[in-house]
């Protein structure tokens, strides 16, 4: 019996919808990144299911809304600004894929909780290398407000060097290990670049600086980070060519959420940024390949959210879903084919602190084309229709009354659905 295919999922850090090559990012190289799309399917219309990390990575994991897995807002190392708790009854990707014998694996960012009982191997990974909390503010030190959360499985521990390479390396050294094995492998590799701090390796730098002269030091900085990320794919790429398993192996690249501009990212032509709910902050480059089975080269824009890689990854591996998700399988979308979601409510939220949220929400909804979005919970709601105006330009809740009332009502029940469930322990 064939071995079921390895799935190899690759998570950026605020890595916005115009930072790729493809997407003709301005003055950037991502070659490996677009090696994926050139040898799979890139989708223009793919979102992270919030404005910011703790929410999508919940969705990620559980093929539901964030909410619904108690995680609206950002899962923080200080708990008077944390603002979910991933729900024990949330049943994971990596649980979900045990059943098939998959051999789980999450090296890098986890950021959805310190608890013991959320820690990684508690939630379906046999193998955890990485860091347990919201970022790192040193790339090299690898500290957060001067603690360490750098694990191997349990223990504590302190590697040298950037945290790109060190990821890298280890997804390097797991899928080596892995190619002997009869047992499939799911890798969630996780890196925290593009995040904040912007801190490149020097030489990557200069690299960007004597290409691109004319460049802002700090774009020049954010695209020095992100090639630097960008050849660390590659190498893992290149691993599982060596070891021969390249063609038994789903690679799906995604981010989760968008492009900080303010410290030097872009997101193309898209209204907002990270932590907003235009189409800045949460459309994310997103493409995946597997030969001979994803088609080469197709571009799609089918609509769809982190939450559908959880079914999708299932159909993929022929693992059951016995419970209720919000997410769907877009398998025949990878497979170049049309899917029909046409009757989908989706739904986008944060929860956050600060002035500017004091412990409120900020909302998106969205029918076919149709957006309705709550950019802070102390502005006016917002409709826009993205057929006519995807760059969300024209305001229409004035003026479509009917519409605009349709959508609050959408907008409503949602927010009904998650009431049940709380964020906090």
């Amino acid at each position: 019996m064939a071995k079921s295919p390895n799935v190899l999922l690759i998570l950026a850090d605020d890595h916005g919808y115009g930072d790729i090559s493809v997407h003709n990012g301005p003055s950037i190289q991502t070659p490996h990144i677009d090696r994926i799309a050139a040898n799979g399917v890139r989708f223009t219309k793919f979102y992270a299911n919030s404005s910011v990390c703790s929410p999508s990575r919940s969705s990620l994991m559980t093929g539901r809304y964030p909410d619904r897995v108690g995680v609206p807002g950002v899962i923080r190392t200080h708990s008077e600004n944390s603002w979910g708790y991933f729900r024990q009854n949330a049943v994971t990707l990596p649980s979900a894929l045990k059943q098939k014998d998959y051999h789980t694996a999450l090296i890098g960012k986890w950021h959805l909780g310190l608890e013991p009982e959320n820690h990684p191997c508690q939630r379906g990974f046999d193998h955890f290398h990485g860091f347990l909390g919201d970022m790192m503010d040193d790339y090299y030190t690898h500290l957060r407000h001067d603690i360490n959360y750098m694990r191997h499985g349990s223990d504590t521990i302190d590697p040298q060097g950037h945290a790109t390479d060190i990821f890298t390396e280890w997804s390097v050294e797991f899928i080596r290990a892995q190619a002997q094995s009869s047992q499939p492998f799911f890798l969630y590799l996780a890196y925290n670049a593009p995040h904040t701090p912007i801190q490149p390796p020097d030489d990557w730098v200069e690299r960007v600086t004597a290409r691109e002269p004319d460049i802002s030091p700090q774009r020049a900085k954010y695209i020095a980070l992100v090639e630097h990320m960008d050849a660390g794919i590659g190498q893992v790429l290149d691993t599982l060519a060596e070891t021969d398993q390249l063609s038994n192996t789903l690679v799906i690249y995604t981010s989760d959420n968008g492009g900080s501009m303010d410290v030097g990212a872009h997101n193309g032509p898209l209204r907002g940024q990270k932590g907003e709910m235009y189409e800045g902050g949460i459309r994310v480059p997103t493409c995946a390949m597997w030969p001979g089975h994803v088609p080469e080269g197709h571009v799609t824009d089918q609509v769809a959210l982190l939450m559908d890689l959880f079914p999708t990854v299932c159909e993929v591996a022929g693992a059951p879903i016995a419970h209720e998700i919000e997410g769907r399988s877009i398998w025949q979308t990878l497979q170049g084919e049309q899917q029909d979601f046409s009757d989908r409510i989706l739904y986008w939220l944060r929860r956050e602190g600060g002035q500017r949220f004091l412990g409120q929400c900020q909302h998106a909804v969205r029918r076919g084309d149709t957006k309705l979005l709550h950019n802070s919970p102390f502005e006016p709601l917002e409709l826009y229709d993205l057929s006519s105006d995807p760059l969300e330009t024209t305001n229409g809740s004035q003026t479509r009354m009917d519409l605009f009332r349709e959508m609050s009502q959408l907008f409503q029940a949602e927010t009904q659905k998650a009431g049940s469930v709380p964020w906090q322990r």
